[in-house]
């Protein structure tokens, strides 16, 4: 990757790249700490840290020339750019605010080139030792689905199954939760991102599970609907139809197809339906050290899908004042189609 970048900066006649973004840092390094720059040369590959964070870098990243800022980093960068005569920087425009770049052109006297998407390029497509630890971030969250599933009944209300749901995937490995937990019952299950809140769970509620965790930095993201009670002919129109939708972009997906023609399968299916306007957000995203990454699934969605690609596909139908139901699975973009890592049943789940 890094071989890649200086074919950037090569292109674009800079001498240097930097980056001080917090993902970016720990995709190309290791890092995690919570300040550094990168700083990546013709043939240096240079890790700026403070005091707070010498020994923590030289164990995470020691194939990196580690440098202590001393006493700021505008100093320190200032004596990298006179030790290497650097005349041209390629900066990250989309992580730099303007008063930061007006600081640095005056303290620097050098020509700052803006870049964009060079290092969410490189994301998008994921090292086996990325997926290796996507795929246990994955067994984290199905565990802890299938753990809590047992306590869900009547009068437990939403909030106490998502904090129920957090411990329990903390408890089995989880760094942490890759963002706030989501639980929709009943009428709220029609709200895609319903914040957990005091409603307790009754007989003929759809129950809409939305979790993810994050493993050594990666994450996973994994949506069940479960239903209270014995379904009613609608429960399982709207579920059956939502399972098909997604089935069928399972089975779509392969490398070579656009995020947008994969959107289309599933979307297609649930408008012929007659559901189509109950379909409002994306068929899918990318994960990764975020949750929310590149490409999209989605009817904008133009970059093609490569192998490894790790995306999520999840459509759903939510119908204002009865409910909504989402299923959505983790797959990696093979040479030749998918493989799910999502391992929780999608059949549906009756409360009794």
């Amino acid at each position: 990757m890094l071989e890649q970048i200086r074919s950037h900066m090569k292109k674009t006649n800079c001498d240097v790249f930097i980056t001080t973004n917090k993902i970016h840092r720990r995709y190309l390094t290791n890092f995690t700490g919570s300040a550094g720059l990168v700083w990546i040369g013709a043939d240096t590959n240079i890790l700026v840290v403070d005091f707070r964070y010498v020994e923590q870098a030289g164990e995470q990243s020691p194939n990196w020339e580690l440098v202590k800022q001393e006493p700021t980093l505008t100093e320190t960068i200032k004596s990298l750019i006179d030790k290497f005569q650097v005349k041209r920087i390629a900066f990250e425009s989309e992580y730099i605010t303007i008063d930061q770049l007006n600081q640095w052109q005056q303290s620097f006297g050098v020509e700052f080139v803006p870049t964009k998407n060079w290092i969410a390029k490189l994301r998008m497509v994921k090292r086996d030792d990325e997926i290796e630890k996507i795929v246990k971030a994955v067994e984290i969250a199905d565990q802890a689905l299938k753990t809590i599933i047992p306590t869900i009944k009547p009068g437990v209300k939403e909030v106490e199954l998502a904090l129920e749901l957090e411990y329990t995937m903390r408890r089995l490995g989880a760094e942490a939760v890759a963002f706030d937990p989501i639980v929709g019952s009943g009428p709220r299950g029609a709200l895609p991102h319903a914040v957990p809140g005091e409603r307790e769970i009754t007989y003929g509620d759809f129950i809409v599970i939305d979790m993810g965790c994050v493993y050594q930095g990666y994450c996973s993201d994994m949506t069940r609907t479960l239903v209270v009670g014995q379904p009613t002919d609608k429960h399982l129109e709207i579920y059956n139809l939502v399972l098909k939708a997604q089935l069928a972009a399972l089975e779509a997906i392969k490398p070579g197809l656009t995020g947008k023609q994969v959107d289309s399968v599933a979307r297609d299916i649930i408008t012929e339906a007659g559901y189509g306007p109950n379909f409002g957000h994306s068929l899918g995203h990318a994960v990764g050290l975020e949750i929310h990454e590149e490409p999209r699934l989605s009817q904008l969605g133009e970059a093609v899908l490569e192998p490894g690609m790790v995306v999520t596909v999840e459509p759903g139908v939510y119908l204002p004042g009865w409910g909504g139901v989402r299923i959505e699975d983790l797959v990696v973009v093979t040479e030749t189609g998918c493989r799910i890592l999502t391992q929780t049943t999608k059949e549906l789940v009756i409360i009794e």
